[in-house]
């Protein structure tokens, strides 16, 4: 089981944020990446929204932009893998996203990966023009066009959102074919694009673990896969959260319990999942966070 580090304050989700965490900087968070990956942890994972509309009342307005952070927290470190968690696909140009996420794979020597959906706030979407019932057809669209720009040398495209023939689009992406591409959410469209684009699946809040093996199959039976290797990552911090990223009044095992941990990720593992992350535990610094990520590694990842 691969373990994400959790980064402190990504987001300012009432639900799960605790006070302290409104005091980690910038440079704090490169200081945290850094200490992640000496302690052997394998992905950052960076969360987006643009602008949270005020009719939400418990996402909060604080949100990075996923893919300038993934880049600046790369050239913090050396090893570890930067992904975002989840870009929204439909509200950037894709020929404009597709080179900033090469040029941050570049820079980084190849450590990016992204995580495309659609975002689960239907409100969000007048501020970018972009139709809500268009919105999967729009991401599809953008998807072949960034692989086509990722892959060709020479790229051509002909969509109904977007079009460019024999353009110069340098430097391609480290990564062969292309940097990873995940795709978060449960949808039955979604599961389609990790069939069709994804070398991995973020399992929202929606999905129940139980039910990850059920769609695992049918990402596999879809006639755009092809036999590859697919990360499976599945927070426990889920748990806590529902729809709207309200507080689910769940509990989730102890975040300082070795065995509960053991206990969970190994239950993550049987239902195929091979990626996950430990909730941050009631601490009150940035010293003490990082003491309980060490903890973890020592006592819980050899068991997992």
């Amino acid at each position: 089981m691969k373990l994400t580090f959790p980064m402190p304050h990504l987001m300012e989700i009432a639900a799960v944020t605790q006070p302290w965490e409104l005091t980690v900087t910038g440079p704090d968070q490169l200081r945290l990446a850094r200490r992640a990956e000496e302690l052997g942890y394998d992905m950052i994972t960076v969360p987006e929204h643009y602008a949270v509309p005020p009719t939400d009342h418990h996402t909060g307005a604080f949100w990075l932009h996923a893919t300038t952070a993934q880049a600046a927290l790369a050239g913090a470190t050396s090893r570890i893998v930067l992904n975002s968690g989840i870009t929204i696909l439909p509200f950037s140009n894709p020929i404009v996203h597709a080179k900033a996420l090469a040029t941050a794979d570049w820079l980084s020597g190849g450590r990016i990966a992204v995580t495309f959906g659609l975002g689960s706030i239907e409100d969000e979407y007048p501020y970018f023009g972009v139709p809500w019932r268009e919105r999967g057809a729009i991401a599809d669209d953008y998807l072949a066009a960034i692989v086509a720009l990722w892959t060709e040398e020479r790229p051509t495209y002909h969509g109904k959102y977007v079009q460019f023939e024999d353009i110069g689009f340098q430097p391609k992406p480290v990564q062969k074919p292309h940097l990873p591409i995940w795709i978060g959410g449960d949808s039955p469209a979604a599961l389609r694009r990790v069939a069709r684009f994804g070398s991995g699946w973020i399992v929202t809040f929606r999905t129940r673990p139980d039910e990850v093996p059920d769609r695992i199959d049918a990402i596999k039976s879809a006639p755009a896969w092809t036999d590859r290797p697919l990360e499976v990552t599945y927070s426990l911090a889920n748990l806590l959260l529902t729809e709207g990223h309200g507080a689910s009044g769940a509990s989730g095992p102890d975040p300082t319990s070795a065995q509960q941990l053991v206990d969970a990720l190994g239950h993550l593992r049987e239902c195929g999942i091979t990626m996950s992350s430990v909730p941050m535990p009631p601490v009150a610094s940035v010293e003490a966070y990082l003491d309980h990520a060490q903890w973890v590694m020592e006592e819980v990842r050899p068991h997992v």
